[in-house]
Formats: C-alpha cells, sequence, structure tokens
C-alpha cells in the first residue's frame, strides 16, 4: 500500500488514491451483516460509460439541467456528464474519493453527507444517485428523512434518479420460500465496515429498498414515482419527481 493519507479512516479512499497514483490492483474488502466478506476493486469506481451497467448509462441519459451527484466515488459520472456540457456538482463523504475526484478533473466537488447540503446557491434539477446509491440514506428512517430534505436542493420539476435494489433473495430457503423476522429491522437495511491495507473504516447502515417499498415511502412523501428499469440482479432505476 502506497503513502497517501487521509487524515480519518477511509479505507476506500485510500484505495481510490492508490489506484490513482498507479497501483491497479487495489482492492478493498467489505464486510456485512447478511453476506461473507467480498472484495470491491477499486477499478470499478473508473469505469468508462461501456463499463457502466445499462442501468447507470440510461440514468446518465435522463439527467437533465443542473446535476448533484451523491456519492461521487472517483468521479466516473460526474465526468461523463461534464462532457456532455452538463453543470454538476458532485459530493462524497470520503475525503480520498474527494482528492481523486478533484485530481481527475471533476469541476466542482465536496466533502458533505447528503444532509449537510444546506447552503447551496442555486437548486439543482438533477439528484443522481447511481450504484445503489440509494442506500446513502443508510435506513427507512433515513429515507423519511431524505425525501423530506431533498425538495430543498431541487429546483421547480426537479428529479431524483436512484438506483437501489431488492435482497429479499439472501433470506430465501432452498424451497424458494423467504424466511426473516417481520419483526425485526427490514430485511434491506444492511450494516457495513470496509477494510483496506491497515485500515478499517467506521460501520455504516446501506439501504436496498425493494420498489414497492420505496414507491410507497415517496408518494407519501409528495413525489410521483416511475420505474425506468431493471436488471437481472434485481436492481433497478426509479425517478422521484416532486410535485409539492
Amino acid at each position: 500500500m502506497s503513502t497517501s493519507q487521509t487524515s480519518t479512516p477511509d479505507p476506500l479512499g485510500h484505495a481510490l488514491l492508490d489506484y490513482q497514483q498507479g497501483q491497479h490492483d487495489a482492492t478493498v474488502t467489505v464486510f456485512s451483516n447478511v453476506a461473507e466478506e467480498e472484495p470491491l476493486p477499486a477499478s470499478y469506481f473508473f469505469r468508462s460509460l461501456w463499463e457502466m451497467p445499462e442501468l447507470e448509462r440510461e440514468a446518465l441519459e435522463e439527467c437533465r439541467g443542473r446535476v448533484l451527484d451523491l456519492g461521487g466515488g472517483a468521479g466516473c459520472h460526474a465526468l461523463e456528464l461534464q462532457n456532455r456540457g452538463f453543470d454538476v456538482k458532485s459530493v462524497d463523504v470520503s475525503e480520498g474519493a474527494v482528492r481523486v475526484m478533484q485530481a481527475r478533473g471533476v469541476r466542482e466537488v465536496a466533502r458533505h453527507n447528503i444532509f449537510e447540503l444546506t447552503h447551496e446557491s442555486s437548486k439543482y434539477d438533477t439528484l443522481l444517485m447511481l450504484m445503489n446509491g440509494l442506500g446513502l440514506v443508510g435506513t427507512l428512517d433515513g429515507l423519511k428523512r431524505f425525501l423530506a430534505y431533498a425538495p430543498t436542493l431541487l429546483a421547480p420539476g426537479g428529479q431524483i434518479l436512484a438506483t437501489s435494489s431488492d435482497i429479499s433473495y439472501l433470506y430465501e430457503d432452498e424451497d424458494g420460500a423467504l424466511v426473516f423476522d417481520l419483526n425485526g429491522p427490514y430485511y434491506g437495511e444492511v450494516e457495513y465496515t470496509m477494510h483496506y491495507g491497515d485500515q478499517t473504516g467506521h460501520q455504516f447502515n446501506w439501504l436496498f429498498a425493494d420498489a414497492s417499498i420505496l414507491q410507497d415511502y415517496a408518494e407519501e412523501a409528495g413525489y410521483e414515482v416511475e420505474f425506468l428499469g431493471e436488471d437481472e440482479q434485481q436492481q433497478y432505476l426509479a425517478r422521484l419527481t416532486y410535485k409539492g
């Protein structure tokens, strides 16, 4: 591992910095409470347009106006939108990710979590949340909070374009029946920890919302919901338009 440093535990950011500096085998190990540990290559965050899944390419086609890219990673979506002439700002909570995006030429970058954008100078026509990006809200309570907060960022007629997944398949028994505690937390609320080199990050929550629960929460919060596509991994792309 290289000596690139960030000021707080930031395993993903370190991996992105190392990849940016030529260490192309940099890989984060991801631990969760629902599956075995799995590798996450830093290279995945540096994808070109034609390396992106179809749902991500479709989301980029659906962008309009001024775009806020939430959870920007290494900036692959922001850079593609810049190349198409969009005014786009990309934010990420990872210090390393922000430094990588700046180095790669994303013109407007900030380090924030998704609830800290309270002093924006102008509104956005599109909030973009890709790579299961709806998960940034963390939990169903976080989803409710975000849906109430997002209109403060959106211009009139603005949209949220987000991908998420139904992970109920993780709870199927050999007969295909779902086995989880209906009185426990929602099955799509997942706890993650990332590890890279000698760094272990803080545990964080990530939400995988099935389409029906997203629709219920969004409609209750005053949004019109459209589902624009779905893939073989039960990931879908949704457009939420605030009706005010």
